[in-house]
């Protein structure tokens, strides 16, 4: 039997959100934290705000040596110093892992270290903030979508969303995680983007015209990239990629302006993961996405010019950004 049932790597919004969610119903789940967010964990648990209200303790591991085993490993911290952080725990016993990081990187990652039949494809189509008091605020609990990395569906994906879905985060398997992970890449390429250059909330950059304009031909780059990689896409995604890559650019356009008025009338707090980071100091999660999508298409031989210099300046605005603070 394992130690746990789920480890979480990652104590930021969204770890803490899963792993608040499975403690409080009944699940052994261990924290892998570091320093003082750790140490406050320890001390005081974790507390839900927003979309839900509760504290609840959580057993806290500060150093990954000390976890033999659990039944999943979640990993949610942000992509940059991911390999590293997985090799820690290659000592490690897990019937399956999964990471609901940002870009299609992550799954290859969890492959390196554990073996691609360990690994599921996941996506979030969920949101919180870490506060600076360490609570999280809940913002968007739509779903997080589990599933086979050659497609099909399968047991364990369903019983998997089953238990997070009884736990309070909305989820579902899926037969074709591929193509929603990467339909949700596309567009969170030209969130990141935005975001980072205009430092609003979400809708207000969704439902400028000119903004819009630019996201949506950065989702209609991306979405050659995911065709000459031979994967088909979905209109199931935080846009509809699928419509916005093969229609007219206005209708695109427009999809962009109507999905800003949804997050103003839904979510109208909503910060992208990136933007907080930005203004919390921390480092992007620039190359390991956007940079990431840049080298695919160069080793294709495919030219993408926003898209690379959407790279080239959110790379500009992190280097910058930390050396005025150094």
């Amino acid at each position: 039997m394992a130690e746990y049932d789920f480890a979480i790597l990652g104590a930021g919004a969204m770890g803490s959100i899963l792993g608040a969610h499975l403690a409080r119903a009944g699940h052994r789940v261990a924290m892998l934290a570091r320093g003082a967010r750790a140490a406050h964990l320890q001390r005081a648990g974790i507390t839900v705000r927003g979309l839900a209200e509760f504290t609840v303790p959580v057993r806290t591991l500060s150093d990954p040596r000390a976890l033999a085993s659990a039944g999943a490993l979640v990993v949610a911290t942000k992509t940059p110093g991911t390999a590293a952080a997985l090799e820690q725990l290659r000592h490690a016993q897990f019937g399956i892992t999964l990471s609901i990081q940002n870009g299609p990187l992550k799954n290859e990652l969890l492959a390196a270290v554990f073996g691609r039949a360990r690994v599921l494809g996941a996506l979030a189509d969920t949101s919180g903030e870490l506060q600076a008091g360490g609570d999280v605020l809940f913002t968007r609990n739509v779903n997080v979508l589990i599933g086979e990395l050659d497609g099909g569906e399968s047991e364990r994906a369903r019983a998997l969303a089953r238990t997070l879905d009884a736990a309070g985060v909305r989820a579902a398997a899926s037969g074709e995680i591929q193509t929603l992970e990467w339909s949700k890449f596309c567009p969170w390429v030209g969130f990141m983007a935005l975001a980072v250059c205009t430092r609003a909330v979400t809708w207000k950059y969704l439902c400028d015209p000119d903004a819009a304009l630019l996201l949506a031909r950065l989702v209609r780059e991306m979405g050659s990239l995911a065709r000459a990689l031979g994967i088909a896409l979905s209109d199931r995604a935080i846009l509809p990629t699928a419509t916005i890559c093969s229609g007219r650019e206005e209708d695109a356009v427009a999809l962009v302006t109507a999905a800003g008025a949804e997050y103003r009338r839904s979510a109208p707090a909503h910060r992208l993961s990136a933007l907080q980071d930005l203004e919390a100091g921390r480092p992007l999660e620039v190359h390991e996405t956007l940079g990431y999508a840049c080298d695919r298409a160069r080793t294709l031989g495919l030219e993408l010019p926003l898209l690379e210099a959407c790279t080239h300046l959110v790379i500009a605005i992190d280097r910058t950004r930390r050396r005025a603070d150094a």
